[in-house]
C-alpha cells in the first residue's frame, strides 16, 4: 500500500492532493492513510501535510528502496524483482544461492552496505552503508563458460555509459574489471557462474562503486563520483540507469554476439596499446596489450613476438 500512495504522490508531484482523493482512489479509510504517511515519513519520505489542501511529497530518502528503483525503470527483464538489504555480508553469496535455486533471470540483490563485500582473486570491497552502489544481478545467457568473461566487458561497459549519461564524467576501463576516473578505481565488476563443460547454468555479475563516499571512506587509490563532481549523486537515477544500459547491451549482445560488445568495451578502456605486466598463476608475463579475443580475453604481444592470450590475472600498466 505505501508503494501505491507513493505513486500517487508522485503523479501529484505540482501540488496538493486530498486526503479523501488518496483514499477513495486507493481503497483504505482516512486514518489508515495517515498510519501508512507516518511510516513513509519514518522511512525518511518528506511529506507535507496541510488542512483543506492535503498531502504533497517533497522529497525521497536517499534509499535505494526497490520501489524506488522500480519506479519509471522501463525495463523487461532486469529489477522485476528485487532483494534489499539494509547491510549484508556479500549480494554475491545471496546471489549465488538464489541462482542455485532457479530464481528468475533480471532477478537483483541490492545491499546499502557489506561487511565482506568481494572483489576478484579473493580480494575484499570496501562497501561502507548509503555511500556506494553494491549489488549482483542474476543473468541465465545460453553461451559456453568460456564465453562468461565477456559479461564483465558488457557491464563495465554498462557501467560507464552510465556514469557518462547521469554526470558527464569521463571514466575508463582497466582490463578486465576495474573502473577508473584518472588512473584511481572508481569501481568494480565480480563474474562468477555455475556451469557444466559445456553449458552455463547462470552468471551472477557483481558491481560496487563509489558514489558519495567522502575520502575517509575510501582506501588508498581510489576516488569517488563525489570527489570528482564535489557533490552528491542522485545513487537512485544512477542505479537505475547502470540496470537500463546493462539490459540494452544484453540484449545487443544476443543479437549481435561479442563484436558490438568488445567494440564499445575498446571506446572506454585505458589498456590497449600499453605495455603491461600480467601476474596470472604464478607466471609473471610482460609485453603490449594489443587486442581483445572474441571471448574477453586480452591478447598480449611479448617481446619475442609470441601472442599470447591471457583469461584471467592482474594486470599492472608499465607505461
Amino acid at each position: 500500500m505505501q508503494d501505491k500512495i507513493l505513486d500517487f504522490l508522485k503523479k501529484k508531484s505540482s501540488g496538493y492532493i486530498s486526503g479523501e482523493e488518496i483514499s477513495q482512489h486507493l481503497g483504505i479509510s482516512r486514518q489508515g492513510l495517515w498510519k501508512h504517511i507516518l511510516e513513509l515519513k519514518a522511512l525518511g519520505y518528506e511529506i507535507i501535510a496541510v488542512p483543506h489542501l492535503g498531502y504533497r511529497l517533497v522529497s525521497i530518502p536517499d534509499r535505494l528502496f526497490p520501489s524506488e528503483i522500480s519506479y519509471n525503470l522501463n525495463t523487461k527483464f532486469i529489477g522485476k524483482k528485487i532483494y534489499y538489504f539494509e547491510e549484508v555480508a556479500t549480494t554475491m553469496d545471496i546471489a549465488l544461492d538464489l541462482g542455485i535455486k532457479q530464481e528468475k533471470e533480471g532477478t537483483i540483490i541490492l545491499a546499502e552496505g557489506q561487511t565482506k563485500g568481494k572483489g576478484r582473486l579473493g580480494r575484499s570491497w570496501f562497501s561502507p552503508k548509503y555511500k556506494g552502489i553494491y549489488f549482483s544481478l542474476i543473468l541465465r545467457p545460453e553461451v559456453l563458460p568460456q564465453q562468461a568473461s565477456l559479461f564483465t566487458l558488457l557491464s563495465g561497459v554498462s557501467v560507464c555509459e552510465a556514469i557518462k549519461l547521469i554526470t558527464h564524467i569521463d571514466v575508463q576501463i582497466k582490463w578486465p574489471n576495474d573502473i577508473l576516473i584518472h588512473n584511481k578505481k572508481l569501481g568494480g565488476i565480480l563474474t562468477e557462474l555455475s556451469a557444466e563443460m559445456d553449458k552455463v547454468h547462470f552468471i551472477v555479475i557483481g558491481i560496487g562503486i563509489n558514489v558519495n563516499n567522502d575520502k575517509k571512506t575510501l582506501p588508498m587509490n581510489a576516488t569517488s563520483l563525489k570527489l570528482k563532481l564535489k557533490e552528491n549523486i542522485n545513487r537512485i537515477e544512477l542505479l537505475k540507469e547502470i540496470l537500463r544500459r546493462i539490459e540494452e547491451n544484453y540484449f545487443l549482445f544476443k543479437e549481435k554476439q561479442a563484436k558490438i560488445i568488445i567494440e564499445k568495451w575498446k571506446e572506454f578502456n585505458c589498456t590497449l596499446t600499453k605495455r603491461v605486466k600480467i601476474i596470472a598463476h604464478k607466471e609473471h608475463i610482460e609485453g603490449q596489450a594489443q587486442d581483445i579475443d572474441l571471448d574477453g580475453s586480452l591478447l598480449i604481444r611479448c617481446d619475442s613476438g609470441l601472442i599470447r592470450k591471457i583469461t584471467a590475472g592482474d594486470v599492472i600498466h608499465c607505461r
